[in-house]
This record gives structure tokens, C-alpha cells and sequence, in this order.
């Protein structure tokens, strides 16, 4: 099993499939990076060898932000949001959609399970 910037890739699908597993590749990404290291779409991961998994690795490292880094710092803009309070600072403090979706209805992933009001019947 291949680890690839700390995450254990599958090793029986293909290398564009399986580098989606990390945070922050998608399918572009994926196909870039198999373009740069040169290795063809069918390729699995368990075929690979020693000195491509490395390659593949530094490439990743080289020029893409993944895992840990984008996390944090996709966490460090919304801090710096809440911080300024602006409108979509305050939005992701008090939980609700940012975007501009409505919250009469719906809304129900971000602002979680429905919470009973006594006394209100209709």
C-alpha cells in the first residue's frame, strides 16, 4: 500500500482514482500529476514502482497544497472572517449558510436537527 502525503492510497485501482483519496486532489488534479510523472491512465497503484511512487510524491509536495496545509488554512481564512466580522464571518459563527441560501425552510444540514418550541402548536 502506497503512502502518499499521509494518507494510504488504494492499491488495487487506478492512479488518477486512487490520488483523490487526498484532501485537495480532485480528477484534474490527478491527470496533471500523471502527466508530469509520465505514467499512463490504466496503470494501477499496486504496479507501481518504487522510484514512480516517489516521483509522484515529490510532485505532490513540490507544487501542490494537500491534507493538513489546505485545511488549515481554509480553517485559518474562515477564523480571519469571524474575526473581521463581516457579513460571512458572522454567518459562520452563529452556523447558518453563507452563501445566501434561504433559512425560513431548509438549511437543515447546517443548522442541524429541528429543535421543538413548546407551546407552539401551528
Amino acid at each position: 500500500m502506497a503512502r502518499i502525503a499521509g494518507v494510504n492510497i488504494p492499491t488495487n485501482k487506478r492512479v488518477v482514482i486512487a490520488l483523490q483519496y487526498i484532501h485537495g486532489i480532485g480528477a484534474q488534479k490527478a491527470k496533471e500529476i500523471c502527466q508530469k510523472v509520465s505514467i499512463p491512465d490504466e496503470r494501477r497503484v499496486a504496479q507501481l514502482t518504487d522510484a514512480e511512487v516517489l516521483q509522484i510524491r515529490e510532485t505532490i509536495d513540490r507544487d501542490y497544497m494537500v491534507e493538513g496545509d489546505l485545511r488549515r488554512d481554509t480553517s485559518m481564512n474562515i477564523k480571519r472572517l469571524m474575526d473581521l466580522g463581516c457579513y460571512r464571518g458572522l454567518r459562520h459563527r452563529r452556523q447558518l449558510p453563507v452563501r445566501g441560501q434561504r433559512t425560513h425552510t431548509n438549511a437543515r444540514t447546517r443548522k442541524g436537527k429541528a429543535k421543538p418550541i413548546a407551546g407552539k402548536k401551528k
